[in-house]
């Protein structure tokens, strides 16, 4: 069947039963559900814009569809019909964000269509004018090969097709709604889309992965070639720029007392009050003795430049107001805006080549840098920290240099040292922290293909000995063992020897806004040949905004340094506190050369039995059937209250 071709028909005028959005509500509705609708516009625009361009277009298009004024929805009221029905629609009940998905789905359209002589260019056809990135190309972080494949799939279909099959897959729209969206949006002949759309076979679980997240960005230089040949052109206006900022620096006021910042804007009594450094709370160095509370509220401000209000002023002012050379960066889910009122000072100091600085405001740590000798090149970065306490509050990191780390530690810390996790019975380096500013500790390292060693960081207080590692992140996260709900702390030599194999697995949640990681041994289980036992173990690493944590259920055959996964899950409860329960298999060939489906799950499962490609079950927790290489099996556990549970996927 050729493909179809899409036609610019103008949109039927709204019935008068439609329900009325107003600003307010599309604009709660767009704030609540942006990444959703720039993932969707993502996946609809055409991949043949290139993944820079389809990312700024994306956020484009889903901030342009907040409507200006009152306005009546273009999808057809939901309020009658089956309530099951209603609530296929998903999303769609909302008319703010049904408003606003068919604008983007409008748009994101409309962006794909070839520019013609004959009519004037729609404003989504051209590049975004807003948001704008200078020096750098942005792209999604890369998934897999299923990931890949998906998208050369969607590549190959026309562009009501594709937004049919990202309607039906990421928004779980039943297939009359995608029709009637799409004929909304002036598709001539969606029920052909439908069709196409359904060459294509459905991998819904692909389409919230990492590849198709326009918010999770990695960043790349552009033609550094090309931009120094435009170094000349620029020389004349960076110098009137130059004469402009020494202007504006002089004593008689302007912004050049905020260093980096962007210029000021009209603020009011309270905007002006949160960048006092007069203001800002620092806490006595004893408070935390007599305090109940081991968190961020107890630190005390420390480091040499505690007392120096320019440099204060200058962080204070690039926290309200970026200027556009400010390096920002923040954790997933952890806002970035301006401080409600004067934040507490946990540090201000000179870090190797570098003024610090590390704000904390009740939900957020905000550390500013700059260089020694310049207010250029500033830097600002957020970790969300609410509820944090005992391990979690401390240690924070104070600087980054040459893959070396060091951390400003909380008041209570009597002791610092490196270990290395994949060497349990290594001696720990001790760090020599001096006024809570620890030596330099070297990071993971991992090189192309391998990881060589995961350097942690071992903090002693009065209650024990804990472990936290460095995610990429201002804030490590806190390694713990055990089984969900009576989790210990993972500096003992028992403990250690259960993370040694899995320490690498630790590289799959850089940067995903870790608080902890749980490793549990739930299973051991006698390998085939008698050449020993092997280890099941499920890591859990939970986030601090509470949702999207990441399982894997590892795998580790005696006399392997590294474990293996086996299985893996985002977003589910398994392997945690409140399902405290998993399942998982891994295809293992003896050194006879035979191959077996391996299974396991945690001790209260009663039985398993296999699905798909493999015909076995067995009682209890452990099952090993004989098979080929290759494969394809699914498996089904009871646990011993009846439930039945699937295999970790």
């Amino acid at each position: 069947m050729p493909d179809v071709q899409p036609q610019h028909v103008a949109p039927r005028r709204a019935r008068t039963s439609a329900p009325v959005v107003d600003v307010e509500q599309a604009e709660a509705a767009l704030a609540e559900h942006y990444p959703r609708l720039v993932r969707l516009a993502y996946l609809v625009l055409p991949p043949g814009l290139g993944r820079n361009r389809r990312v700024l277009t994306a956020h484009a298009l889903a901030q342009r569809a907040l409507p200006r004024r009152r306005s009546s929805s273009l999808i057809p009221a939901q309020a009658t019909g089956p309530s099951h029905a209603r609530r296929a629609e998903g999303r769609g009940s909302d008319p703010g964000y049904s408003l606003l998905r068919l604008k983007v789905v409008r748009t994101a359209l409309e962006a794909g269509r070839p520019l013609k002589w004959t009519a004037w260019p729609k404003r989504s056809q051209l590049p975004p004018l807003l948001p704008q990135v200078w020096g750098l190309r942005l792209f999604p972080r890369s998934g897999g090969a299923d990931e890949l494949a998906l998208d050369q799939r969607l590549s190959a279909l026309s562009g009501p097709a594709r937004a049919a099959y990202v309607l039906r897959g990421l928004e779980r729209l039943p297939e009359d709604a995608v029709r009637r969206l799409l004929k909304s949006v002036g598709v001539t002949d969606p029920a052909a889309a439908v069709r196409e759309a359904a060459r294509v076979p459905a991998q819904d679980r692909l389409l919230d992965s990492p590849e198709f997240d326009p918010c999770s960005l990695q960043a790349r230089p552009t033609d550094l070639m090309r931009r120094r040949q435009h170094a000349k052109a620029a020389l004349a206006a960076a110098a009137a720029a130059a004469v402009c900022g020494a202007l504006l620096a002089l004593p008689s006021g302007g912004w050049g007392q905020d260093g980096a910042a962007a210029p000021p804007y009209a603020q009011n009594p309270a905007d002006q009050a949160a960048l006092d450094p007069a203001k800002v709370t620092k806490v006595t160095p004893t408070a935390w003795r007599t305090s109940a509370r081991t968190d961020f509220s107890v630190w005390p401000a420390r480091g040499n430049l505690t007392g120096d209000r320019a440099l204060l002023r200058r962080a204070l002012a690039v926290w309200a107001r970026p200027g556009d050379s400010v390096q920002v960066s923040a954790t997933p889910g952890t806002p970035s805006g301006a401080p409600a009122g004067p934040p507490q000072l946990l540090y201000a100091g000179r870090v190797d080549a570098a003024r610090v600085v590390i704000f904390y405001d009740g939900l957020r740590i905000a550390r500013y840098a700059e260089p020694a000798n310049d207010t250029n090149g500033a830097a600002l970065d957020f970790a969300r920290v609410d509820a944090a306490t005992g391990a979690e509050a401390d240690a924070v990191v104070l600087a980054r240099a040459d893959g070396n780390v060091r951390y400003l530690t909380a008041p209570w810390v009597t002791g610092a040292a490196e270990r290395d996790l994949l060497d349990p019975s290594a001696r720990a380096t001790d760090l020599r922290p001096a006024d809570g500013v620890t030596a330099p500790l070297a990071g993971p390292a991992e090189r192309t293909g391998s990881c060589t060693s995961w350097n942690v960081l071992q903090l002693t207080d009065g209650s024990g000995t804990r472990l936290l590692t460095d995610l990429g992140e201002l804030t490590p996260a806190h390694l713990t063992v055990g089984r969900p709900g009576a989790m210990r702390e993972a500096s003992g030599a028992a403990e250690l020897r259960t993370w040694s194999p899995f320490a690498c697995s630790l590289a799959a949640v850089r940067s995903q806004g870790v608080r902890t990681v749980n490793a549990w041994e739930y299973a051991r289980q006698p390998l085939p040949d008698a050449s020993g036992a092997a280890t099941w173990v499920c890591t859990r690493a939970d986030t601090w905004r509470g949702g999207g944590p990441r399982v894997l259920a590892q795998f580790h055959t005696p006399g392997g340094r590294y474990g293996a996964v086996a299985a893996k899950a985002e977003g589910v409860a398994a392997c945690g506190a409140k399902d405290p329960h998993v399942l998982a298999g891994v295809l293992w060939k003896s050194a006879g050369g035979v191959w077996y489906l391996l299974a396991a799950g945690s001790e209260d499962t009663a039985s398993i039995r296999t699905t798909g490609g493999v015909s076995g079950s067995a009682k209890g927790s452990l099952l090993a059937v004989r098979t080929e290489q290759g494969v394809q099996a699914g498996l089904q556990g009871t646990l011993g209250d009846g439930r039945t549970i699937g295999g970790l996927r």
